[in-house]
């Protein structure tokens, strides 16, 4: 990516991309085609929760979009639960939650905004939901603030699960990987297709490795780290906040690279 940190998409900008982008991503199926595998981390994100949080009453969801990883949940748990529901695009939240209420009989609100800089409750949520949005963090701070505030907002025995880009440790893996994935995008739309999309990632978009997300996951204080999943660019994991509190581990780098 050659695009500088400090010259990546505003919050601005990027609320404004998916202002106009409502009905795309509206569909269960084809909302994220660009992503590798998205039905089956979808899939996978929202069996986990429920395999690891049995009894699900409140869900946060960050950056819902139209609602789709909740509206599967709601599908898959079969029970109503409360949900707040967070993105920085009106639009997007006013069809996530025409769509969720089709699902859920439980108490559905829109949180419009930036999760960072959202006023959260300690210990309200029995499950975070984070699906193609943390790679929209910037530097260290970025992400580790917003790691702890998720588990900070989890109860005890809660859940975090993720779906997302990511990069790799290493360049050599790091080019490998883009060029599958390039070749992915060219097989779904051809080539101005793939370059569109990697233009928009390399302005918009800052992941970080797999292995850094996991490692930060650990060092706020999630007990149990899982893997469901990773093809390409992408990936599914999570984690199980411990029953008992667990003091931070912040005073060290991160161990996985940028």
């Amino acid at each position: 990516m050659k695009t500088p940190l400090s010259k990546k998409s505003s919050i601005n900008e990027i609320k404004a991309r998916f202002d106009a982008d409502v009905e795309r991503f509206s569909n269960l199926e084809t909302g994220q085609t660009a992503t590798i595998d998205a039905p089956l981390a979808m899939e996978l994100i929202t069996e986990a929760a429920i395999a690891a949080t049995p009894e699900i009453n409140r869900v946060l969801d960050i950056g819902c979009g139209a609602g789709n990883n909740t509206l599967r949940l709601a599908k898959s748990y079969g029970k109503s639960f409360a949900c707040d529901l967070c993105d920085l695009s009106r639009p997007m939240l006013e069809r996530a939650r025409q769509r969720v209420l089709e699902a859920t009989s439980g108490e559905v609100r829109l949180l419009e905004g930036d999760f960072r800089s959202l006023p959260l409750e300690d210990s309200a949520y029995d499950v975070v939901m984070a699906a193609a949005v943390l790679h929209h963090f910037r530097d260290d701070e970025d992400w580790v603030s917003a790691f702890r505030k998720i588990h900070r907002v989890l109860r005890p025995g809660g859940s975090v699960w993720i779906t997302d880009l990511v990069t790799q440790e290493s360049p050599e893996i790091l080019a490998m990987m883009w060029k599958r994935y390039g070749a992915y995008l060219e097989f779904l739309g051809g080539i101005d297709y793939q370059q569109r999309v990697f233009d928009y990632i390399d302005k918009e978009d800052s992941p970080r490795p797999l292995t850094f997300q996991l490692d930060l996951l650990r060092r706020v204080g999630f007990t149990s780290v899982e893997v469901l999943h990773k093809n390409s660019c992408f990936a599914a994991f999570g984690g199980i906040k411990g029953p008992r509190p667990v003091q931070d581990n912040l005073d060290r780098p991160p161990t996985a690279g940028r």
